[in-house]
């Protein structure tokens, strides 16, 4: 009589057999997870996603568009400036115009300036002085445009106004630090002499024509507003003598002019 098999007798799982229930179990366990995650969070997780697509493609398309309309403000701009290149400086005003109000900063900026320098040349100079005190006003405007405008303000109205303004207004951008110092100090110096004072003006005048970084022909209008004043602001004799065509003359301590 055959005996009953007891679990002794059954044969014992192979270390490989092992592994691959235990994978299948873990893999059915995770899918498990994955279900009951996706069941409770899955429009959750799909919300998001589309918001991000969303937000994202919003933002290219704004992108894109502010672009186009930067390029749009660009061409414009150039524009303006061929007409005023042509001495057409009513076309000028007139085309970048639009860009007064609906203009990026450095635009609006550009614009205001250009219309400031037509009405200048139409002889309107309160209405330039008004556009250039925009500019100046304008928190938006890039820094060096704000005193610019402010450089250009005196200079058309300084006939009218009052050396202590001048100097209020422009007095401190002249300095060598200053990307407007040649500029601003010239303006300074004349409202000073205006003002009486002769030192400040011919130390100003001496300041700026030893300033190397200065044009020549600043330079030159300052040394010799400060020679009027008294004032020494020749740095190398020799130098400024050849800069002149000027050459020294063999041992008699004359000059002659060089050929």
């Amino acid at each position: 009589m055959a005996r009953t098999p007891t679990s002794s007798d059954r044969v014992p799982a192979t270390p490989a057999e092992d592994e691959i229930l235990i994978r299948e179990i873990d893999e059915a366990v995770r899918q498990d997870d994955a279900l009951a995650f996706f069941r409770n969070h899955g429009v959750k997780v799909l919300g998001a996603v589309i918001v991000l697509i969303a937000g994202l493609g919003g933002y290219m398309l704004w992108d894109n568009q502010r672009e186009s309309e930067l390029e749009a403000q660009s061409e414009t701009l150039i524009a303006a400036l061929d007409y005023a290149n042509q001495n057409d400086f009513k076309t000028a005003s007139e085309t970048v115009a639009p860009l007064l109000d609906a203009g990026s900063p450095g635009a609006r900026t550009a614009a205001r300036l250009l219309q400031a320098g037509a009405a200048l040349q139409a002889g309107e100079v309160d209405k330039a002085a008004g556009l250039y005190q925009q500019v100046a006003d304008d928190a938006e405007a890039p820094p060096v445009m704000r005193d610019l405008a402010r450089i250009r303000d005196v200079t058309a109205r300084f006939d009218s106004m009052a050396p202590a303004d001048i100097i209020a207004r422009i007095g401190p951008l002249a300095t060598p630090d200053s990307p407007w110092f040649g500029s601003a100090a010239e303006l300074v110096a004349m409202a000073h002499l205006e003002a009486g004072d002769r030192a400040e003006a011919g130390a100003l005048f001496a300041q700026v024509a030893k300033d190397e970084d200065q044009p020549e022909t600043l330079r030159s209008r300052a040394r010799q507003m400060a020679g009027l004043l008294g004032v020494d602001a020749i740095v190398d004799v020799e130098k400024l003598l050849e800069d002149e065509g000027v050459v020294a003359s063999g041992g008699n301590g004359g000059a002659a002019v060089a050929n």
